[in-house]
């Protein structure tokens, strides 16, 4: 994908402004000059230089000098802190774009399913649409290259499908059905990415909404939804922050303006150079300043996530429930590379409005730091917050005097434990093998007559998926080499329904229809349901302190 750079005035402005307004992206930056000795920067980089010329000149056998530098990036930026990090300019457009909210291409969702890729589903607006894609199409050539059993990768299919807006791409698809292949000349369009993946009415008063990560247009997705759950009567918001790994600081702080009163703080940063030191304020009239407020983290909500999070709770505006989420807080800056790579350097360390950091301990042990979920589980915490142990010396208060904790993460003021009551092996195995999504594809395609003229609410309200459909998913993963297991079949069989008919849901309808159904067995929905009563107490209550005096 095609980018344009910035000029350097375009690229520092942000930066300065981005905490201290509570707006902008941060974009990328100029390096200020090291305070450290230049002598020593100068002896080490000849000294890699020496190195270098040593082992391409002299080494025994060939070596690609380029991966090697590469190598030794990774482990250099490896032993300064686990989020520091380099992406090769192969993938940079790549990962950009995930952030960016759009990318030019032909505007499908695809799934690799045996080592062939199937169109998940046209994207609504996108080239690919109107030119009468279907969901279930398989790709097979694209511009003349095969591209069916030939060990094909996600990134070779964004290489092939990406492109300048107003390029075309000839794509050849399969159909069920069909003996010959279709032909498709499609001319690549912007296509847009949705961060807020879902956004409905739970019942009169709450509105629910999903983010799946904060990108360059999460904060004008939310406005929007929230605009439309106002207009449906919302008094009472849950935000699912749910394995959300974050993004862009800004679209945090700006969200959460929406959401606190007038100059309350919403994060601090403090780094080596001065010009990262900075605070972020709500300045603005939000959105929804008054209604009560519930955040869902568990331990995949990182970065802006737990700003956002953070704010809301330190600030005593509503309650977080959940498990203890990641603990990432380091700010990360991008900065561009000669050769098309990317820098993500660590530039500062953020803190709650409280003063907590919320950063969990890291030292060169790389693999432990990205093992920490695994050590939880292991010790417990996803069954019992009693198994967490908090460090006195890392105590603070909340604006009314509430105590929470840093040094790893946002506690979450009511703590749910994982359920692992219906999930099974056997169900992990179906899904990972894409056994389920298979099957999905084609039961919509068959079954399109059916559905028609049932609405996404009839669908959540009344569709209920078989014993017989269950019956065919099971022979589906046979056919993927999943072997039947009657014993977690018969403990997960509820729970299988409900997956497929999220998935089906999704399929036929959208990304709220599938979190409709997935939402009613997901317990830390379900328990911050019942607690807005508290929310409520929490956001209305004098200072704690005032309390404790009057008494």
């Amino acid at each position: 994908m095609s980018e344009t750079k910035n000029t350097k005035s375009q690229i520092r402005l942000p930066i300065i402004l981005a905490l201290a307004i509570s707006a902008g992206i941060w974009i990328g930056a100029t390096f200020a000059e090291p305070k450290g000795n230049q002598n020593d920067l100068r002896a080490a980089l000849y000294k890699l230089q020496e190195i270098m010329t040593y082992v391409n000149r002299d080494y025994v056998d060939s070596v690609n000098t380029n991966e090697l530098v590469e190598f030794g990036i990774n482990k250099m930026l490896e032993h300064l802190d686990p989020h520091s990090s380099y992406i090769p300019a192969k993938d940079a457009s790549i990962v950009q774009s995930q952030l960016d909210g759009e990318f030019d291409g032909i505007g499908v969702e695809f799934g690799i399913i045996r080592d062939t890729i199937y169109v998940v589903a046209p994207l609504t607006g996108g080239p690919s649409e109107a030119l009468g894609i279907q969901s279930g199409d398989q790709i097979i050539r694209v511009d003349g290259e095969n591209m069916a059993g030939v060990g094909v990768t996600n990134r070779d299919v964004f290489e092939k499908l990406r492109g300048p807006k107003g390029s075309v791409v000839v794509v050849d698809m399969k159909r069920k059905n069909q003996k010959d292949l279709i032909e498709y000349k499609i001319t690549r369009d912007k296509i847009p990415q949705y961060s807020i993946i879902a956004s409905y009415m739970v019942n009169n008063e709450i509105g629910y909404i999903k983010v799946s990560r904060f990108a360059a247009t999460t904060y004008d997705e939310f406005k929007q939804s929230l605009t439309d759950l106002k207009s449906k009567g919302m008094k009472k918001l849950v935000i699912d922050l749910q394995g959300n790994p974050g993004g862009y600081m800004g679209a945090a702080i700006n969200m959460a303006d929406e959401l606190l009163g007038d100059r309350a703080l919403i994060v601090s940063q403090e780094g080596k150079v001065e010009q990262y030191n900075q605070k972020a304020f709500a300045f603005k009239p939000g959105m929804f300043e008054e209604g009560s407020v519930i955040v869902l983290v568990n331990e995949g909500s990182a970065s802006a996530s737990e700003i956002l999070a953070g704010a809301i709770q330190d600030n005593d505006r509503g309650l977080i429930v959940g498990r203890r989420s990641f603990g990432k807080g380091l700010v990360q800056m991008p900065i561009d590379l000669s050769d098309g790579a990317e820098l993500r350097l660590t530039i500062a360390r953020y803190y709650t409005p409280s003063g907590r950091s919320i950063q969990k301990p890291y030292d060169a042990n790389y693999e432990a730091y990205e093992r920490d979920w695994v050590n939880r589980f292991e010790h417990g915490e996803f069954f019992s917050a009693d198994s967490i142990k908090f460090n006195d010396s890392l105590k603070y208060e909340t604006v009314k005097g509430r105590t929470v904790y840093g040094g790893g993460g946002i506690m979450p003021d009511f703590f749910v434990p994982l359920d692992t009551t219906m999930s099974s092996a056997y169900v992990n195995k179906l899904f990972n093998s894409d056994s389920a999504r298979e099957f999905v594809l084609d039961f919509a395609n068959e079954n399109k007559s059916k559905f028609e003229n049932m609405t996404a609410t009839q669908y959540y309200k009344d569709y209920t998926v078989s014993d017989v459909m269950l019956n065919e998913l099971v022979e589906y993963g046979k056919k993927n080499k999943v072997e039947f297991d009657s014993k977690d079949f018969a403990k997960s069989k509820e729970y299988l329904k409900v997956l497929i008919k999220a998935h089906l849901g999704k399929q036929l309808y959208d990304d709220s229809t599938f979190y409709k159904v997935v939402n009613d067995i997901n317990e830390v929905y379900l328990q911050a349901l019942r607690l807005f009563d508290e929310a409520e107490k929490i956001a209305l209550a004098t200072d704690l302190h005032e309390e404790e005096e009057e008494e």
